[in-house]
């Protein structure tokens, strides 16, 4: 009888541990920006190193405790956070409604895909940097491992669509699925998005298809 009750258990917990898998955790981003070393020093001053404030979720990636300035043809937004480490190209991701103030119309781009894209200014403590491309709005996208894909039944730049529960929740598509050892299973929101429907960092999203 014990062991008949043992193997119930196991049952169970094998079916909870399933359904926690189905559900992925949810990330919600500002508007941010991913400097270069080079830019780094023309805003902060020759051979600065950022600071780093707080770990992000995925590996290795941290906010900074530098902020910047970021203008556009028609307006500034003040204290845009830094996130490191360094790149190898600068890169601003605002939200939809910043196209507006700023007076650009920044294309939804995935992170790193920066041809085509409108510049800014960014005015830092000690200098200024002009861009001439770099502007996007972020890609939703799934940041996970091979692993999880396997286990999700999905691949490396899939598109697939997202359940978000909630009492605001619904469906987003255009959801792009991102796979590399070094990432950690996460779903990456913009502020905007997420506010939509009425979601913060602990309503659970489905990928359904």
């Amino acid at each position: 009888m014990s062991d008949y009750k043992d193997l119930v258990n196991m049952f169970i917990n094998v079916l909870n541990e399933d359904n926690e898998y189905s559900s992925i955790p949810l990330g919600i981003s500002n508007r941010h920006i991913h400097l270069s070393q080079k830019d780094v020093e023309v805003l902060f001053g020759k051979g600065y190193e950022l600071t780093r404030l707080k770990d992000l979720s995925q590996p290795g990636q941290y906010a900074c405790k530098e902020t910047v300035m970021i203008a556009g043809p028609k307006g500034v937004i003040e204290k845009v956070r830094v996130l490191g480490p360094v790149r190898a190209e600068t890169q601003v991701e605002i939200l939809s409604g910043d196209c507006f103030k700023l007076g650009i119309k920044a294309p939804v781009r995935q992170s790193g895909d920066i041809e085509n894209t409108p510049g800014l200014t960014i005015i830092g403590s000690k200098g200024t940097v002009v861009l001439e491309k770099g502007a996007i709005i972020a890609q939703r996208h799934i940041h996970m491992t091979p692993h999880d894909a396997q286990h999700f039944q999905v691949s490396d730049n899939q598109i697939v669509q997202l359940e978000l529960k909630g009492p605001r929740g619904g469906i987003y598509g255009n959801v792009v699925v991102r796979v590399s050892e070094s990432f950690q299973l996460e779903c990456h929101l913009d502020t905007e998005e997420a506010n939509a429907m009425g979601l913060t960092s602990k309503s659970e999203v489905l990928i359904i298809r």
